[in-house]
C-alpha cells in the first residue's frame, strides 16, 4: 500500500489525481501532517508526500531504521513538476515509485542514486539476496574499475560492465563461501528442497533437517527457491509453516506424477501412505535438476522414529529470450516494454542497422552481436544459443518482431528449455495506415511479395484469394532492384476484381525523418516509384478517398445514411 499525504489544497488536488489512478494501491492519510507521516511510515510500503523536501526530511528522519526495510519516500512539489525519490531509492522502491508517479501526474522523476544516474543496475535491485562488500563493488563499477564475475552457477543477470579479472568481484553462487573482501555475493534461487513428513510433523523438525542437509553440502539457505512435496501433504501444518518461515513457496505434485520419477532411494512406506515410492527426492526432481543431497531423515533426540525426510536439488536458472519489436523507426513509437527489455538484456542480437537505432538505450556491459542483411537464420540460432547458456537475451526486429521478422525463425529454433517473451511493436502496415488515414478499417490482409523464401506460385494464390475475398491488401517487400515484376503482377490480379479508381496508399519510411506518402489509384500507381522501404496498401471495393485520406468504412449501420448522402 502507498500512503498519500498532503498539506494544502494544491497538494490535495494532485494527491487525489494519484489516488484516482491507483485506487487499489493507495490510501489517503488525513489529519496533522506529522501524525499522518508517522502512521503511513509504519503501515505502508511507500509514501508520496505532496510537500517540500525539507519538510519531509525533518518528518521522516526520526523514523528511519534500515534501508532494507524502510518504505520508499517520494516528494512531489505542489506544482506537480517534480517527483523526487527521497529515501529508499532501491530497497524501498522509491526510484520506481517516482517514475510511476511522474507518468501519472506528468511530473519529472528526480532520481539521484548513483547507479541509476549512469544506467547501471544496482546490485541490490536484481531480485537476488546479496551479501558482502556491496557498496565497495558498486563503487568500483561506477568508477570503471575492473570487476570480475565468478559464477558457480548460470543465471540470467542484467548487463554489467565486467572484466575477466580484477581486484573486485561479483560472486554468483548458491554455496556457502567466505568472502575475502572486495566481493559481493549474489544468491540465485537455484535450490529446491523436497520434503516428506508423517502426519503431525513439527515445523521445527522439518527446518532442523533442512538446515542440516544444506550445511552438510555447503549450500546457502538464501538460495532456496521453493519447498516441494506431494499433494497429500499440501495442508500439513508443519510443512506449510516450514516453507513460510523459509520465506519460499510450497509447491506440490500429484502422487502419480512423483511415482514416475526415477530416484535413488525409493521406499515402500510412502508408497503405502500417499501412493508414491518417493516424496522428498521425487518432488525435488519433479522439474529436473541435479540431486545434490539425497534423501535423508531427521534425527530426534528422544530416540523416537523420524517424522521428516528431505532432499536438495539444484535447478539452474533458465535463460531468457525476449523477441523485441522496435516499431517502424521513430523513437516515440518504441514501446515502454521494449525499452525495458533492451535495458534488461545482457546480450543483444540484431541486424546492424537496427542495433544502431537503439544503441544509446543499452546499459553499459551489454554484449552486442550484430550482423548484416541476409543473416536472419544465423541471428535466430545465435540468440537461442545464448539464452541456452543462461543469459538474458534480446533479439530485435523492426516493426513487430512477429510480422515478417525474427520471432518465427527464433521460435522455430527454440525448445522448452528457455523462457521466451514476445514484445509487440508497431508494424509497418499500422504505421502506414495511420499516415494514410484508416485504410484498414475493415477486414484486411498483409502479403509479402518477396519470393526468396516463398515460391511465387504460393504468393500468387494468396493474392488471388485476397482479391476474390475483397480484402484490403498491404504489400510488404513490394519491389527491389532484383524483383521488379512481382508488384505489377500482383496489382493486375487485384485489378481483375476492383475498379481502376480503387484508392491505393504508398508510404515510404513510415515515421522516419525522410517519411513520404501519397494517395493514388490502382490504375495510376507506377510500380517504378516503389522500393523495399515502401508499404503499398490497396483498398477494397468500399474504400474511399475522403478529405485527402484513405478510408475503408467499418460497415456500421449508422453509416448507411451518410454513405447514401455522399
Amino acid at each position: 500500500m502507498i500512503g498519500l499525504i498532503s498539506a494544502t489544497a494544491a497538494g490535495a488536488a494532485a494527491r487525489d489525481r494519484l489516488a484516482a489512478a491507483w485506487p487499489e494501491r493507495t490510501r489517503v492519510y488525513d489529519g496533522p501532517v506529522a501524525d499522518a507521516v508517522r502512521t503511513a511510515f509504519a503501515e505502508c510500503e511507500g509514501l508520496v508526500c505532496f510537500l517540500a523536501t525539507g519538510a519531509v526530511v525533518r518528518l521522516v528522519a526520526p523514523l528511519l531504521d534500515d534501508k532494507r526495510t524502510d518504505p520508499g519516500v517520494v516528494c512531489v512539489d505542489e506544482g506537480g513538476r517534480f517527483a523526487v525519490s527521497l529515501v529508499g531509492g532501491h530497497g524501498g522502491g522509491a526510484n520506481d515509485l517516482a517514475r510511476a508517479v511522474g507518468e501519472v501526474l506528468g511530473a519529472r522523476p528526480v532520481v539521484t542514486t548513483a547507479t541509476d544516474a549512469v544506467g547501471l543496475p544496482g546490485l541490490d535491485t536484481l531480485g537476488l539476496p546479496v551479501e558482502g562488500d556491496v557498496a565497495g563493488v558498486s563503487r568500483a563499477l561506477l568508477d570503471g574499475e575492473a570487476v570480475a564475475l565468478r559464477a558457480d552457477v548460470a543465471w540470467p543477470l542484467p548487463p554489467l560492465p565486467l572484466a575477466a579479472e580484477g581486484p573486485y568481484a561479483i560472486r554468483l553462487t548458491d554455496r556457502v563461501v567466505e568472502s575475502a573482501g572486495r566481493e559481493a555475493v549474489l544468491r540465485p534461487p537455484t535450490l529446491v528442497v523436497g520434503v516428506g513428513g508423517s502426519r503431525g510433523v513439527p515445523a521445527d523438525e522439518v527446518l532442523g533437517l533442512v538446515g542440516e542437509a544444506l550445511a552438510g553440502a555447503g549450500l546457502s539457505p538464501a538460495s532456496i527457491a521453493e519447498v516441494a512435496t506431494v499433494d497429500a501433504k499440501a495442508g500439513e501444518p508443519g510443512i506449510v509453516a516450514a516453507a513460510a518461515r523459509l520465506g519460499v513457496p510450497l509447491v506440490t505434485y500429484p502422487a502419480g506424477e512423483l511415482a514416475g520419477i526415477e530416484v535413488p532411494h525409493p521406499s515402500d512406506a510412502p508408497l503405502a501412505a500417499v501412493g508414491t515410492p518417493s516424496v522428498a527426492e521425487a518432488a525435488a526432481l519433479a522439474r529436473g535438476g541435479e540431486l545434490l543431497v539425497p534423501k535423508r531423515k531427521s534425527r530426534r533426540a528422544d530416540g523416537r522414529p523420524a517424522m521428516a525426510t528431505c532432499a536438495v536439488v539444484r535447478r539452474l536458472g533458465r535463460g531468457r529470450l525476449a523477441v523485441v519489436g522496435l516499431g517502424p523507426g521513430a523513437r516515440d513509437l518504441l514501446t515502454p516494454r521494449a525499452r525495458e527489455e533492451l535495458r534488461r538484456a545482457s546480450v543483444l542480437v540484431g541486424l546492424d542497422q537496427y542495433v544502431d537505432q537503439i544503441r544509446d538505450l543499452l546499459r553499459p556491459g551489454t554484449r552486442v552481436l550484430e550482423s548484416g542483411l541476409g543473416a536472419e537464420e544465423e541471428r535466430a540460432r545465435t540468440a537461442v544459443a545464448e539464452a541456452r547458456r543462461g543469459h538474458a537475451v534480446a533479439l530485435i526486429g523492426s516493426g513487430d518482431a512477429g510480422v515478417y521478422a525474427m520471432a518465427s525463425p527464433a521460435l522455430a529454433e527454440a525448445s522448452d528449455d528457455i523462457d521466451v517473451v514476445g514484445v509487440p511493436g508497431v508494424t509497418a502496415a499500422l504505421a502506414a495506415g495511420a499516415i494514410l488515414g484508416a485504410p484498414l478499417g475493415h477486414d484486411h490482409v498483409s502479403i509479402s511479395l518477396s519470393d526468396l523464401h516463398t515460391p511465387w506460385e504460393v504468393i500468387e494464390r494468396r493474392v488471388r484469394a485476397a482479391a476474390e475475398a475483397d480484402l484490403v491488401v498491404t504489400f510488404y517487400n513490394p519491389r527491389s532492384r532484383g524483383r521488379d515484376w512481382q508488384l505489377p503482377k500482383a496489382l493486375s490480379l487485384l485489378a481483375e476484381h476492383r475498379e481502376p479508381g480503387t484508392p491505393v496508399g504508398v508510404v515510404r519510411n513510415a515515421s522516419r525523418a525522410d517519411e513520404s506518402s501519397r494517395l493514388t489509384t490502382l490504375a495510376a500507381l507506377d510500380p517504378a516509384t516503389v522500393d523495399m522501404m515502401t508499404v503499398v496498401t490497396v483498398g477494397n471495393t468500399a474504400t474511399r478517398r475522403i478529405a485527402g485520406r484513405m478510408v475503408t468504412p467499418r460497415g456500421y449501420r449508422w453509416q448507411d445514411g451518410r454513405e447514401a448522402a455522399q
